[in-house]
């Protein structure tokens, strides 16, 4: 399937999507300060650069978008007709990337939050309290991961332990 823009428009597109201080990152992180939570940001030191890294809790955040982290099941992520060999791998290989950050991070004791973008924009987001007594039941746990994503017909959850936990 041919691209329905020029290579220079496609480009330019690209060049827009950032990495940090997303619009997501951006409300969650008002959420949490507003909320009395203190934070550091995009922690070199740590595996996968976490978000957001909430010391005191020793928990991490990764605001993931549905489509660049691959979310399953999800409206906001499907891959796209054109050069779908390429995406495939791309995404794969972010979603892989995750795992392996994940797994780094477990092993140094942190906990992780993924708090996917269809939990904070779309039809099926979660209004902002729920969001926040979510977070903050995880940060009160003794759980050690979680994936926090947008509510749908299906799913009558939005807190869900995750397929790939290990318990210590």
């Amino acid at each position: 399937m041919v691209d329905v823009v020029s290579v220079a428009k496609r480009s330019e597109m690209m060049s827009g999507i950032r990495a940090k201080n997303t619009k997501p990152e951006l409300l969650v992180r008002k959420l949490l300060h507003a909320a009395g939570y203190r934070y550091r940001l995009h922690v070199a030191a740590l595996p996968g650069k976490p978000d957001l890294v909430l010391p005191r809790h020793k928990v991490v955040i990764f605001v993931h978008g549905c489509f660049w982290h691959g979310h399953e099941n999800c409206a906001l992520f499907r891959l796209p007709k054109s050069r779908e060999e390429f995406w495939a791998n791309k995404i794969g290989g972010n979603v892989a990337r995750d795992r392996t950050q994940e797994l780094k991070l477990l092993e140094l004791g942190w906990r992780i939050v993924t708090l996917w973008e269809c939990a904070l924009k779309g039809k099926y987001r979660l209004a902002e309290p729920v969001l926040l007594d979510q977070l903050k039941a995880f940060f009160q746990s003794a759980g050690h991961i979680v994936d926090i994503s947008g509510t749908s017909p299906e799913s009558h959850f939005c807190l869900q332990a995750s397929s790939h936990s290990q318990d210590k």
